[in-house]
C-alpha cells in the first residue's frame, strides 16, 4: 500500500492530497480569518510566535485526513511537535512522514493580512518526495514532486537567474531573533549588489523565488515544516540550496546555519559565501 501510494504521488497522482489540503484551509482556517477573538490566539514563546485555533484546528484535520490516505504514515506537524519535541523524531525513521505547518505566517493570519499559507511535505528517509503550498487567501497553490518538476494553479515553475548585474533581493530572518553569529552573518548580506529585507511567511517566500520574483532565501533557523515544502518547490523550479558548510539542507535537522536557497546554484553559492564571510 505505502510503496504504491508513493508511486502514485511520485508519477504526478496529487490531486488527492491538494483536495485534503483545500478542504482543511476551507474548513479550519478561512471561516476564522479576520474572524478570531482575543482569547482564540496565543503567545508560545514571545509576541513574535502565535498561534491560533485555526493552527491547532488545521493541523489536527490534516493529520486525520494524510495518514487515513497513506495508512502506516505519520505525521510531524508545528504544534505537535511543541506539544511533544520528540515527534521529530519520526524524521529519522522508516515510515513515510507529512511534514506539515498549518497555518505558516501566523502573525500574518492574525493581522489580517493573506500572506499566509499551508505547507505540507510528503517524505521518507529524510528526503522530501512531494510538496504542496496553498495560500488560500490569495488563491494559489503549488506543487512539486521530485523529479517531476512544480507547478503553479497548474502551470509549470521556472525561477530562471537573476539579470546580469542585478541587485539581488534577499529574504532572511531577522537578525535580532538569532545568536550573535547567526547575526553577524545575516548582516554580512548588507553590501553592494544585495539587498536584504526581512521574511513573511517562509512557505510564500520559498514560492517567490521558485516564480522569480525573489532572488534568494537566507534563514537562521531549521523547522522542517517551515522549509521542506518550500526547499523542493525551489529545487524542482531549477533553484538550488546550500548551508554556510556547504551541504544540502537536511529536513532530519543538524544543519550548519544559516542557510540559502536561491534561484539558481550560481546565486546560491554567492549568498552562501557572504554569509560565510568569504
Amino acid at each position: 500500500m505505502i510503496g504504491d501510494f508513493l508511486e502514485h504521488v511520485l508519477g504526478g497522482g496529487t490531486g488527492e492530497v491538494e483536495e485534503a489540503v483545500r478542504k482543511a484551509a476551507a474548513t479550519e482556517i478561512m471561516p476564522r480569518f479576520r474572524q478570531l477573538a482575543a482569547d482564540e490566539i496565543v503567545e508560545k514563546n514571545g509576541p513574535h510566535d502565535l498561534v491560533t485555533v485555526a493552527d491547532r484546528a488545521a493541523e489536527a484535520h490534516l493529520t486525520a485526513s494524510l495518514t487515513a490516505l497513506l495508512p502506516g504514515s505519520v505525521v510531524v506537524g508545528e504544534e505537535a511537535v511543541h506539544a511533544d519535541p520528540a515527534v521529530c523524531d519520526a524524521l529519522r525513521g522508516d515510515a513515510p512522514v507529512w511534514i506539515v505547518d498549518p497555518v505558516d505566517g501566523t502573525r500574518q493570519f492574525v493581522h489580517g493580512d493573506p500572506a499566509f499559507c499551508t505547507l505540507v511535505a510528503l517524505a521518507r528517509h529524510g528526503e522530501v518526495l512531494a510538496s504542496w503550498t496553498f495560500a488560500p487567501a490569495l488563491e494559489e497553490f503549488a506543487v512539486a514532486v521530485r523529479g517531476r518538476g512544480a507547478t503553479l494553479d497548474g502551470r509549470p515553475l521556472r525561477s530562471g537567474s537573476p539579470g546580469p548585474g542585478a541587485v539581488l533581493e534577499v529574504a532572511t530572518s531577522h537578525p535580532d531573533y538569532t545568536t550573535p553569529e547567526q547575526k553577524r552573518a545575516l548582516l554580512s548580506l548588507d553590501t553592494e549588489g544585495v539587498r536584504r529585507r526581512p521574511c513573511g511567511s517562509a512557505g510564500l517566500e520559498y514560492l517567490a523565488v521558485a516564480r522569480g520574483a525573489l532572488d534568494a532565501v537566507a534563514f537562521s533557523w531549521e523547522y522542517a515544516w517551515d522549509h521542506a515544502a518550500g526547499l523542493l518547490l525551489v529545487a524542482e523550479a531549477g533553484g538550488a540550496d546550500t548551508t554556510v558548510a556547504g551541504e544540502r539542507f537536511r529536513v532530519a535537522g543538524g544543519n550548519a546555519l544559516p542557510f540559502t536557497a536561491a534561484r539558481d546554484a550560481a546565486t546560491a553559492e554567492r549568498i552562501r559565501r557572504l554569509l560565510g564571510g568569504l
